[in-house]
């Protein structure tokens, strides 16, 4: 019954820009041939994804944008951000994929048949309103912090990350929202896209302090994080959030082409685990892991099967 789910689902591997491309479309399958020769696998229980309706997209992005994306990727002749996301036809379809796959993970999650989840196409954080950003279309997170609230209740969302990529997507859009909790460890903007994420970003007016930033030098490995993690920690029980979203971003990772921290992979394990802790406190256990970024493959592989691994040990 309380199996871990994970997402397994090609609409959501189709999301991705074309080889040669950071966010190219392997990502799904390199992450899944590992968690299999790893022996987590055979502890999971994998579930596929659905296309995320209209209204389910419209509980965070603005009409003109969905009309916006629908039209662009149709004719696959522009780049939806005019930077490095393309669009190409079909990508519309997969990005709602993606967040299908994140809100069947929640609704099963809710329903109490299971506990944890993970997506590893999904975390698509840079994702604002009403544009796309850093390879992002549609912000699953967003999507899922908002109908956790208007569909099943909840008072109090978690929204933790540690890509190594600020979520400006979701900081922004919740950043005067006092129950949305947002921890984000990333690395500098100075030296990283998208250049936001600092230390004096705590929230505005009623939000004032439900938000929180660490940026780190690039460079910045385990010892670092973990200084990071113990704050970030006791900022996220003091929440006491009823339902955790986790974006375990493997481009922190040493290794990664386009970012320059240098986090071993316990370091992801760390935090997985520790946010079950939080989440069996507060939250009867609830918690969706999301992929995030991350472009070198044996990073990715691993990082995010070492997420899995302590979601399935929680139990």
């Amino acid at each position: 019954m309380n199996k871990v789910r994970v997402i397994k689902d090609q609409r959501t591997a189709d999301y991705g820009f074309g080889d040669g491309h950071p966010f190219g479309p392997d990502r799904h399958d390199v992450f899944h041939a590992e968690l299999d020769a790893s022996g987590v696998g055979a502890d999971v229980e994998f579930m596929t994804a659905r296309d995320a309706t209209r209204d389910e997209l419209l509980s965070y992005h603005t009409p003109e944008y969905l009309e916006y994306v629908r039209d662009t990727c149709a004719s696959g002749q522009a780049m939806l951000d005019a930077q490095d996301t393309p669009a190409w036809p079909g990508l519309y379809e997969a990005a709602a994929a993606v967040v299908g796959g994140t809100l069947n993970l929640l609704d099963v999650i809710m329903s109490g048949a299971a506990r944890r989840g993970f997506i590893p196409i999904g975390g698509l954080h840079h994702a604002f309103r009403h544009k796309t950003a850093g390879f992002c279309v549609f912000n699953d997170s967003g999507i899922a912090a908002e109908l956790l609230r208007s569909q099943y209740g909840l008072t109090r969302v978690a929204y933790v990350d540690i890509d190594a990529h600020h979520g400006d997507g979701m900081f922004y859009a919740f950043e005067d929202d006092p129950d949305i909790c947002v921890a984000d460890i990333h690395e500098d903007g100075r030296a990283l896209f998208p250049g936001t994420g600092h230390r004096h970003e705590t929230g505005t007016g009623a939000a004032e302090g439900t938000k929180l930033n660490i940026p780190l030098r690039p460079r910045s490995g385990d010892d670092e994080f973990y200084a990071a993690w113990d704050e970030v920690e006791a900022f996220v029980d003091a929440a006491r959030p009823e339902f955790i979203l986790f974006n375990a971003g493997a481009d922190s990772i040493a290794g990664d082409p386009i970012t320059h921290l240098k986090f071993s992979t316990e370091a992801h394990a760390h935090a997985a685990r520790r946010l079950c802790v939080l989440a069996d406190r507060h939250a009867d256990g609830r918690i969706i892991g999301m992929g995030g970024g991350g472009y070198n493959r044996d990073n990715l592989a691993r990082g995010w099967t070492a997420v899995v691994r302590e979601f399935v040990a929680a139990g």
